[in-house]
């Protein structure tokens, strides 16, 4: 079923741009120089495992369906409706976990710009709700009011992702030539000295970091010659991640002793770090300056996200696997209201949920575990879906298929296992239990799809 069409507002700035603040969280930063140098080599495998695959698979699939709801389309054209409608639902899922934990993040990042004084709000879960909810708010608003109006905030939040970290790395270099490295680095430090389950799930962390070009495709009816748009996108944006990823956790090893940064506010607590060892006084704001670029760049994110994951219930409303309503466009806006507004308030509970009986810290590390696996689920599909799709019957196109699905299936099976919080068990029953459940929703509500289907076709014919 075709509903009415959208405008075609996305070029390949566009493109890049949201490639670069949906992909890029300069936060992973932080998560990676815990291991210190060894860090830089695990990127470069998860590059080369995860990336690069993935990057091959969305490109070839663009091209076989480049209509709007991307992944949808692609796995129930490989493996019929349901299956689509399951692989949707999990990564439509997974994005109301997405927002809170980028949101969380943001709010920590926000009271470091504060200045000391401010720092403890970012472990007011009040503070933090409050901040998360207005930033979810404002990007639903501005993509409610129409991707021409909304795209800025994710091409404003990609600025504030490489700009900023453009600056570190300039920072970090002018301290490297003057003062020297924080960090030892030597050919034996660049591996990792020990294999254990923590590095193995702070790989899985990384590989969740490098993913997320599934998602401009769904804007696919959006974008003007999506086809050839979207696939250079995939090759600027990829360019760009790959650079940002590796320069900036170098950046940070120079600043800072991997065991001094911190997990939530680690870039801003780094350039701190930079400037007074530089001896620029001058250059004292620039923390805060960084800091509220984050949170930028962080909502600039949420609204990437939100409007990429709203066109899948909208294809679904289209196709009648959802009400009818999920497919309506606004009559002025020309954008999916019903998808981005019911999305704005499912996330709403979400992020009151997730800071309820837990600290913040443990809030983000629940969140984050529960994203990483509702959102690997759909991309086991999305790459059987290119195994049984793809033109590239070659050996190199076979090999990037498996080898990105097992990196997938690695990252699920250790996503499962709890890290050090507070409380596991509570941890363990959100993390499964919200996977378990809202897979298992999944599948009953394709179930009755499939049911209402026949009886349908019945009534027509009688």
């Amino acid at each position: 079923m075709s509903g009415e069409p959208l405008p075609r507002v996305m070029r390949l700035p566009d493109v890049v741009l949201f490639n670069v603040t949906a992909i890029v969280g300069l936060r992973w930063l932080t998560t990676a120089s815990q291991f210190g140098p060894a860090s830089l080599l695990l990127w470069l495998l998860a590059m080369v495992i995860f990336f690069l695959p993935s990057a091959r698979v969305v490109r070839e699939l663009t091209d076989l369906d480049p209509r709007a709801g991307g992944m949808y389309r692609w796995v129930t054209r490989a493996f019929g409706p349901r299956h689509g409608f399951v692989a949707g639902w999990g990564y439509w899922v997974n994005n109301l976990f997405y927002y809170p934990s980028l949101l969380v993040s943001t709010a920590a990042i926000a009271a470091y710009a504060a200045g000391p004084r401010g720092v403890h709000w970012g472990d007011n879960p009040w503070f933090v709700g409050a901040l998360a909810l207005g930033g979810l708010w404002v990007a639903v608003g501005l993509n409610v009011v129409g991707l021409r109006i909304g795209k800025w905030l994710q091409n404003i939040g990609g600025y504030c992702t490489y700009l900023p970290a453009l600056a570190f790395v300039l920072l970090a270099v002018w301290a490297l030539v003057t003062r020297g490295s924080a960090t030892h680095f030597t050919t034996r430090t660049l591996v990792p000295d020990h294999f254990d389950f923590q590095l193995v799930n702070f790989f899985a962390t990384m590989t969740f970091a490098f993913a997320g070009l599934e998602l401009a495709p769904s804007l696919g009816d959006e974008v003007r010659d999506p086809v050839a748009t979207l696939r250079r996108g995939v090759l600027v944006s990829g360019v760009v991640i790959v650079a940002i990823y590796l320069l900036g956790t170098l950046a940070m090893l120079v600043a800072l002793p991997s065991d001094t940064i911190s997990i939530t506010n680690g870039m801003p607590q780094a350039v701190a770090a930079l400037v007074q060892r530089i001896g620029a006084p001058g250059l004292a704001p620039a923390a805060a300056v960084i800091a509220i670029l984050l949170a930028v760049s962080n909502v600039g994110g949420v609204g990437a996200w939100l409007t990429g994951s709203a066109r899948l219930p909208y294809a679904a409303g289209l196709d009648r696997a959802l009400p009818a309503a999920f497919g309506r466009v606004h009559p002025t806006w020309r954008t999916p209201h019903i998808a981005l507004l019911f999305q704005g308030a499912l996330a709403t509970i979400f992020i009151i949920a997730g800071l309820s009986g837990a600290s913040v810290r443990d809030a983000y590390v629940t969140l984050t575990s529960t994203t990483i696996i509702l959102f690997f689920i759909p991309y086991v599909y999305i790459f059987a879906a290119y195994l049984k799709l793809r033109r590239d019957r070659t050996l190199a196109g076979t090999l990037a298929g498996w080898v990105g699905m097992g990196a997938v299936l690695l990252s699920i099976g250790v996503s499962l296992v709890p890290p050090a919080v507070e409380r596991p068990v509570s941890f363990e029953l959100k993390v499964v239990g919200g996977v378990i459940g809202f897979m298992a929703l999944g599948w009953v509500l394709a179930h009755l799809r499939a049911v209402r289907e026949p009886t349908a076709a019945g009534a027509a014919g009688d």
